[in-house]
């Protein structure tokens, strides 16, 4: 896919880095990503993968924008509260790039619609903020081979690993975390708070991640998981491998279809 002259200036400190290129900026244009969440790790997610030049940008939400979201979900602003956040966060993607098409899903995600949701797409980056829909983003992709950039921000830590358990030797997000904690024993953000910020980070990690994907540029992170400690300023990476037992991708799996 050739670059148009106005391409070649909006992108061109992408393509002037070895590792992207112009064959990379082409495939960023024909990449398709959907995000799962417009809050803290997908306002920024969402910004930056539409700076990027990405071609296809869905979104699923079916939240409205609240005056506390606008601490830490950066793609909306305080004229947007009380507006759909997928409205919200495609008004702000298409402000900084007009050229990106963004899809809207102003839906809850559920085992009855993601694999059509999920099944448009390439690339997932998961930024929900709930054990149910990240094990169900997780198995919708596996079960449509797909790759999953998978984000978590709690207080002032973070937590990021993709996953490409549809390809051989790599693990899902069950080999590391089999099942959803107990309902009712891990408080959410409202509850503990999350800081601004830490969402941001993690939220650009994973854009970082799925640019990194669609271009084939440096190092997955399947196998890694990164863990972030922002009061300490410290980043740890430990590798973990793809489980015999995994009940979705192991040997015998117990999971055959989305529920």
């Amino acid at each position: 896919m050739a670059l148009s002259d106005e391409d070649l200036e909006r992108y061109a400190r992408h393509i002037v880095l070895r590792e992207v290129g112009g064959t990379g900026q082409a495939k960023l244009s024909k990449g398709r990503v959907l995000v799962v969440g417009a809050g803290g790790l997908g306002s920024p997610a969402i910004l930056y993968l539409a700076a990027a030049g990405v071609g296809k940008i869905g979104i699923v939400d079916f939240d409205e924008v609240s005056l506390s979201n606008l601490q830490r979900q950066i793609v909306h602003t305080t004229r947007d509260v009380g507006r759909p956040k997928t409205l919200s966060a495609r008004d702000a993607a298409n402000a900084i790039n007009p050229c990106v098409t963004v899809e809207l899903h102003p839906v809850r995600l559920t085992a009855e619609n993601a694999m059509g949701i999920i099944g448009g797409y390439d690339i997932v980056a998961d930024g929900s903020d709930n054990f149910a829909t990240r094990f169900l983003v997780n198995d919708a992709c596996y079960f449509a081979g797909k790759t999953l950039v998978s984000a978590a921000v709690t207080e002032f830590d973070g937590q990021l690993s993709t996953y490409k358990a549809h390809e051989p030797n790599c693990p899902c997000y069950r080999c590391l975390f089999p099942e959803p904690p107990p309902s009712g024993t891990v408080a959410n953000c409202s509850e503990t708070g999350v800081l601004g910020a830490a969402a941001g980070v993690m939220g650009t990690l994973q854009a970082l991640e799925v640019i990194k994907e669609i271009t084939g540029a440096g190092e997955s992170m399947a196998g890694r998981f990164l863990i972030f400690d922002a009061l300490g300023t410290r980043f740890r990476t430990v590798r973990f491998q793809k489980d015999p037992a995994c009940a979705l991708c192991g040997q015998n799996p117990t999971i055959t279809a989305l529920s």
